[in-house]
């Protein structure tokens, strides 16, 4: 074989390297641009898909409450953080708006996605709708969360929870998309959610609260207090779970007594 023909073949390695190594990043650019922005993307916390701790063999009661407070507050408390960092995110959109008065194209992507991710109406104007994002994406405090949770899965005892990290009783409508409550009714199609770890489930009880009609009350609550510079408490916010349960006032009443009985752990 002459040295050309060699050189040739060379040439022809190189260049068919060359349009592997461009198609691998056209694609790995076509991935990263479907995908949610990284900004997006639910955090996951060390503990999330460890198995749930069997509560029920914590025969001491103030060991219990502490070992159940122990195991959620960090992931309610991550999940508060990440709902912060989308809200600061929000609020930089709604400053570089009225300032430059429109949003790159990037921008423009993630908007559409938190506005499908909380039911903002499509047919808003775009401040309209960064305004709104503002008042559905905002913390649930701590001690409220891990009181209903408490509440709602029998300090985490319940299958539901053991099984399927539902500490929050959430419901799903796919069949086969969660577990067949005992003691649904006749005709009814709803199913306990299962989820496949703490982080999915703590996030998707966040945004329920944050995103559902029923809690429309609870989030005027909270954007009255930020509009007054007022803390975000909740005895306050348990006001607006009115229709968390079909016990309606007394749920929340005992919500509220909760927080109280239990401040000690709580505050741990």
């Amino acid at each position: 074989m002459s040295l050309a023909s060699m050189h040739k073949r060379e040439t022809s390695k190189i260049i068919l390297i060359t349009l592997g190594v461009l198609a691998v990043i056209v694609i790995n650019a076509w991935i990263i641009v479907t995908q949610k922005p990284d900004i997006l993307e639910v955090p996951e916390t060390e503990q999330a898909e460890k198995p749930v701790p069997d509560f029920a063999a914590i025969k001491n009661v103030s060991e219990k409450k502490r070992a159940f407070f122990r195991y959620l507050r960090p992931e309610v408390e991550k999940q508060n953080e990440y709902l912060l960092s989308l809200r600061h995110y929000v609020q930089t959109l709604r400053r570089q708006l009225s300032s430059e008065g429109r949003l790159n194209s990037e921008d423009l992507r993630r908007v559409a996605w938190l506005s499908e991710e909380y039911k903002i109406d499509d047919e808003q104007d775009l401040d309209d709708k960064l305004q709104e994002l503002l008042t559905k994406i905002d913390i649930l405090p701590v001690n409220l969360v891990l009181a209903q949770a408490a509440n709602e899965s029998a300090w985490g005892t319940s299958r539901f929870a053991q099984k399927g990290y539902n500490f929050f009783g959430m419901w799903c409508f796919k069949r086969g998309c969660g577990f067949v409550p005992a003691q649904r009714s006749d005709g009814a199609s709803h199913e306990v959610a299962r989820f496949d770890n703490l982080s999915r489930a703590t996030y998707t009880y966040l945004r329920n609260i944050n995103r559902h009609p029923a809690y429309h009350d609870l989030r005027q609550i909270r954007a009255t207090l930020r509009a007054n510079q007022m803390p975000i408490t909740g005895q306050a916010l348990a006001e607006g779970l009115m229709n968390y349960s079909e016990r309606g006032a007394a749920y929340v009443e005992e919500l509220q007594s909760m927080m109280q009985f239990n401040q000690e752990y709580l505050s741990e």
